[in-house]
């Protein structure tokens, strides 16, 4: 987002507001407050909408003013005057993401984080993270780094679109319809969102450009009311707090403020039906007094110089924030809280002072000194032109060179999904085979399970005594029960997921294992709702519940005779929470509880489960761990890493596995 729009100047008959500078750092604070994880303002978010708010009125008062001024609109002059502020910090921000990120961000993650990327330099984010599904590891891994760039792509297309309307408006209309296209653009964005409000689906109407258009042309409605009433209105403001009921709407506006930052929650239907429109014009109302009455008490509070200098390098704050915030997690810093939240401040403040110093403000004032400077016309239009895209073609040349996963070694190609029919026939006859194998066949092991399994058995390589398939679903486990609460949020199963029986039937009947081994994660760990409300694992209700849907899952895949392995689930470290802590999903007490039911399972099926201690391999402190005999195990604190599944994982399952096959249960 644009936290600074037009550099606190609404017109010549303004001139310099600094409380609307105040205005821009109590919203960017909200926002940090918000990502921070501070309980009391669980409504920061709106922070966002009151940028687009603050953008909209003043983008629309410098062009009026401009038109007043000279009798029209420079538009091309007024877009790369947008550039120059916005790019170069953005640009300095996307190489250093992407270097960093080819050390923090797991592998698996590394190409959607490319295509985040130059969505964020093409001013489309917002469509890119509408759209990010499909990549099943990105969409449910830890947000992107990038994420916060979806508000950028909004204001941008705002940009590029709003000069045009006023110039095709004002060409032909009094100022007074602009105030009116900006009302009616702004109900009907409302009514879109509305319109396509879906519970399950949230991304569309919260980062689509129609749907999130109100607060900006809120913005936009308030610039031309107030240019309408100064060219009405000769007589400048009428005392030095307004009349009564200005004051009194003042009040109340920022009333509403504070309440909405406080207790409104992003999944809330009513924010979307209206809520978020409400929420811009209180904002409008509140800039409108400070431009109004700048004598005011409350203008005089939000023109206080801790607040206009937090809202000067207000832009750079919020560049910074949400990848700084992801990268000094609670692991890393092993902090929590507010002194983790101070931290993750103070680095933010720290670079966007530096990039404010060094490249925001150089850029944008030494080009306004030396404009007249630079020789000819033509000489002066190119420089700038050929200067951002040379910044262009090197941040995406570093962008698809540092977040290019490498291949795997050549040795460690994952194993096929399918029977290897061309392996050495080296292993004795098993005896959990059933009748019909020819003479020396491998014995058949098939992986099920969700994404966790699948990256366990895809990673291993090819076996010289078994024979290896994997029909693990990526997203799926056997909890089918449909609300689901994953990292905080609303989230719904993955298509199909509530058929993963059928889906197991199938890959038995198609690969007739000997053994079936069955790794469940983090899907079994989640909150869902179950009755009135939402249960977890640990709570008898759902174990009840979880009980039946695994002895399902036992009978699916031994329904052919095939014995049965539950690998315990590690713990994991998929993601944090905003103040550092853990999401419920990835508690320790979770992970155990789910082993202790698996095996409590297995123990009422003698002869036909056995149980392999897949936690206690993985994690043999006790505790999550990234690394196991100074090999990386976890790729994202969920998955596997092929190195980790070969060099550590392999050489200890394997042999169980293969004794099993062979031997049988002992």
């Amino acid at each position: 987002m644009t936290l600074v729009a037009g550099s606190g100047r609404t017109g010549e008959h303004l001139g310099y507001l600094p409380a609307l500078d105040g205005v821009r750092a109590a919203a960017v604070a909200a926002v940090l407050a918000f990502h921070g994880g501070l309980a009391p303002w669980r409504g920061g978010f709106l922070g966002v909408d009151a940028f687009f708010v603050l953008s909209g009125f003043l983008i629309t008062s410098l062009l009026l003013a401009e038109r007043a001024r000279t009798g029209r609109i420079a538009l091309v002059a007024f877009w790369g005057r947008r550039v120059r502020r916005l790019l170069p910090a953005l640009l300095l921000l996307l190489a250093v993401v992407v270097v960093v990120a080819r050390r923090l961000t797991p592998a698996t993650e590394l190409a959607a984080l490319r295509v985040d990327t130059l969505a964020a330099l093409g001013y489309v984010a917002n469509w890119r993270m509408t759209w990010r599904g499909g990549d099943y590891f990105a969409d449910t891994g830890a947000p992107s780094p990038l994420l916060h760039t979806w508000s950028l792509g909004i204001e941008e297309q705002f940009y590029l679109l709003w000069p045009l309307v006023v110039v095709l408006v004002l060409t032909r209309f009094r100022p007074v319809v602009l105030l009116w296209a900006a009302i009616v653009g702004a109900v009907g964005s409302t009514a879109t969102a509305a319109a396509l409000y879906d519970p399950a689906d949230l991304d569309r109407v919260y980062y689509g450009t129609d749907t999130r258009a109100a607060a900006l042309l809120v913005g936009c409605a308030l610039a031309a009311l107030l240019t309408l009433r100064a060219t009405a209105v000769r007589t400048r403001r009428p005392g030095r707090h307004g009349p009564v009921w200005f004051r009194a709407l003042a009040v109340g506006a920022l009333l509403a403020v504070v309440g909405l930052w406080t207790r409104a929650d992003g999944a809330d239907p009513w924010l979307y039906r209206g809520g978020l429109l409400a929420a811009a014009v209180a904002v409008a109302v509140v800039i409108a007094y400070a431009v109004e009455q700048p004598e005011s008490v409350p203008a005089r509070l939000l023109a206080l110089p801790p607040l206009v200098w937090l809202g000067r390098i207000s832009y750079g704050v919020y560049l910074w924030h949400w990848p700084l915030f992801g990268w000094l997690n609670g692991e890393r810093t092993g902090l929590s809280g507010p002194t983790l939240f101070a931290v993750r401040c103070g680095a933010t403040l720290g670079a966007a002072i530096l990039s404010y110093l060094l490249v925001e403000r150089p850029i944008r004032y030494r080009t306004r000194s030396t404009r007249h400077r630079t020789g000819s016309p033509s000489r002066r239009r190119f420089a700038p032109a050929a200067l951002t895209g040379a910044a262009l073609a090197t941040v995406a040349a570093l962008t698809m060179i540092a977040t290019s996963p490498q291949p795997l070694p050549e040795t460690r190609q994952p194993a096929a999904v399918a029977a290897v029919p061309n392996a050495p026939q080296q292993a004795n006859r098993s005896p959990l085979r059933r009748a019909g194998r020819s003479p020396g066949a491998l014995p058949r092991v098939a992986f099920f399970g969700d994404s966790v399994a699948w990256s366990l058995g895809t990673y291993l390589p090819r076996q010289p005594n078994l024979a290896v398939t994997v029909r693990a679903v990526q997203g799926c486990g056997i909890a089918r029960l449909p609300d689901v609460r994953y990292l905080g949020t609303p989230h719904g199963n993955y298509p199909g997921c509530d058929r993963w029986d059928e889906r197991w039937r199938r890959g038995v009947q198609g690969d007739d294992p000997d053994l079936a081994v069955i790794l469940l994660d983090r899907w079994e760990l989640m909150d869902r709702r179950l009755g009135n409300g939402y249960q977890h694992v640990g709570q008898p209700e759902y174990d009840a519940y979880l009980t039946r849907e695994l002895e399902l899952a036992i009978d699916t895949v031994s329904a052919g005779g095939a014995h049965v392995v539950l690998l315990t689930a590690p713990y994991t470290r998929r993601a944090e929470r905003p103040d550092g802590g853990l999401w419920p999903e990835d508690e320790p007490g979770r992970v155990d509880a789910w082993n202790r039911l698996q095996q409590a399972v297995a123990a009422g099926k003698p002869g036909r489960v056995s149980v392999v201690d897949l936690n206690r391999r993985v994690c043999p402190e006790g505790r999550f761990t990234w690394d196991a005999g100074n090999i990386r195990i976890r790729s994202d604190g969920l998955h596997f890493t092929p190195e980790g599944v070969q060099g550590w994982i392999e050489p200890w399952l394997i042999p169980q596995l293969t004794k099993l096959a062979t031997e049988g249960p002992g």
